[in-house]
């Protein structure tokens, strides 16, 4: 059956991760190296160079004047100080400010072994004036060079991180200056705002329309509420990171099963024995092009030892922490409720009537308010995961449900807590602004509320404070990106 679901990688062994900056900055004027594809046995090893004397390195080390700018040459590699060959090389050079970091940037194309690797950059760093990159340094210098804004060097990261489709398309089109755009959007109009309540308060003895300043303060209160309703959105950074979706049930009904159904592969014990899952049980798992994290939890009961009472206490604590709830309940077992069970069910969660093969006939059409009474019916899914009967069925409706409240929108939406915290920021001297707007003697201290909310705005793309935030965006980033 084709569900439209694979299995997830686990992006902590994934990803490429390196040792965290150390805050000092980096000298600007020295010309960086890296290797920027994965180390290891490979057909092709690309390592890269930024700076003033990348020219100058190229031609040090193939004997011969730099390529013309973004034409591919096949040159040589010689160890300046042996001659000796180390490898032949495709050999890419881009002249700044027309290059991704605004400086003069090389690109060498190796073969990919371990050896050629090491001897290559064992020559590079010899050479006096260039120095071994950091993480994130080449999109770093992209960002202090006016290439990117803060939110198109954020997606450089997300881009590499992608793991589904959705989150690729998500990084390309924050890329692409879909975020930063919507949110320079934002400044200048408060900019605007700005300088029209600035004008009425400098000017107030001149012949200026009346009330320009108080004019402007709708628009102000409009994009107050655009803000607000970016920040209720959390699809951007549900994409992101991950959509947890829990299964929650009493013992024995099945929830093991539905989570080895979903992940393809035997993820979970299924035993007959009531308590068999005491801890939280995880699978990765990507439904419509969303990464999402599947958790089995322990069956809801009053537990008989102190193990299995943690267990109830950890599903119970995931099932209020989770994104979505998929309440599973058993067609042959006639007390189970989930009224009983103390979980809120409610919106987009799923109710699942499982092992409807093993219910009796005459109870097969159980009414089903008596398994959900509070529950609309097209919210319950009966099912069989032993026999697969209505699985597909459910799945449809489940990824379905995925796409349309985690799914890619055509609306730029918000990716990271750093932003968040801006936007509150902002959000709070924005709400200052607007409580004392109609008071003409406090227009000056809507105008320095307004500026504050500009500021924090800026320092989401680097408008503002740019130096101070370079350290948190690259923290996470490869070397050689």
């Amino acid at each position: 059956m084709g569900f439209g679901f694979r299995p997830q990688y686990n992006r902590a062994a994934t990803r490429c991760h390196s040792e965290m900056l150390n805050g000092q900055g980096m000298d600007h004027d020295s010309t960086i190296f890296a290797l920027s594809t994965p180390r290891g046995r490979g057909g092709v090893a690309v390592i890269r160079m930024s700076g003033i004397k990348t020219q100058q390195a190229i031609e040090l080390i193939t004997k011969k004047p730099a390529p013309a700018a973004r034409l591919a040459s096949v040159r040589g590699v010689y160890n300046p100080d042996s001659g000796d060959l180390v490898d032949e090389a495709l050999v890419l050079f881009f002249s700044g400010p027309n290059s991704y970091t605004g400086e003069d940037v090389a690109e060498l194309h190796l073969h990919g072994g371990l050896a050629v690797i090491d001897e290559v950059l064992e020559v590079l760093g010899e050479q006096a004036g260039l120095t071994p990159a950091g993480p994130g340094d080449f999109t770093r210098r992209a960002v202090i060079n006016g290439r990117l804004d803060l939110t198109r060097a954020e997606a450089v990261a997300d881009l590499i991180d992608a793991e589904t489709r959705a989150q690729k398309n998500q990084a390309l089109r924050q890329m692409r200056g879909a975020l930063g755009t919507l949110y320079q959007g934002w400044r200048r109009r408060l900019s605007q705002a700005l300088a029209h309540l600035e004008a009425d308060i400098e000017f107030a003895d001149e012949d200026l329309p009346g009330g320009i300043g108080q004019a402007v303060l709708a628009d102000v209160a409009a994009l107050t509420t655009e803000i607000e309703e970016h920040l209720a959105e959390r699809r951007g950074r549900s994409l992101r990171e991950g959509v947890e979706i829990a299964l929650i049930g009493a013992p024995n009904v099945g929830k093991s099963s539905l989570l080895n159904v979903m992940a393809g592969r035997e993820a979970a014990i299924v035993s007959a024995r009531a308590g068999t899952t005491r801890d939280v049980i995880e699978v990765s798992l990507e439904i419509a092009g969303v990464p999402v994290v599947m958790a089995d939890t322990a069956g809801l009961r009053e537990a008989g030892d102190e193990i299995e009472r943690e267990g109830v206490r950890r599903a119970k604590k995931r099932a209020s922490e989770a994104d979505l709830k998929l309440f599973v309940l058993a067609a042959d077992q006639d007390t189970d409720t989930i009224e009983d069970s103390g979980i809120d069910v409610a919106g987009d969660d799923f109710v699942i009537v499982n092992k409807t093969d093993l219910a009796d006939p005459a109870k097969r059409n159980r009414d089903v308010e008596e398994f959900a009474p509070n529950v609309p019916a097209t919210a319950i899914w009966p099912v069989s995961a032993k026999t697969g009967a209505g699985m597909e069925a459910f799945l449809d409706a489940l990824e379905q449900t995925v796409a349309r409240l985690f799914g890619l929108t055509d609306h730029p939406a918000l990716t990271r807590k750093r932003h968040k915290l801006a936007l509150e920021a902002a959000l709070v001297g924005l709400h200052r602004a607007l409580s004392v707007a109609g008071d003409e003697a406090g227009l000056e201290l809507v105008a320095e509320d307004m500026r504050l909310a500009m500021r924090e705005i800026g320092r989401i793309t680097g408008e503002v404070d740019v130096e101070a935030l370079l350290d948190i965006v690259f923290s996470d980033f490869c070397i050689g990106k």
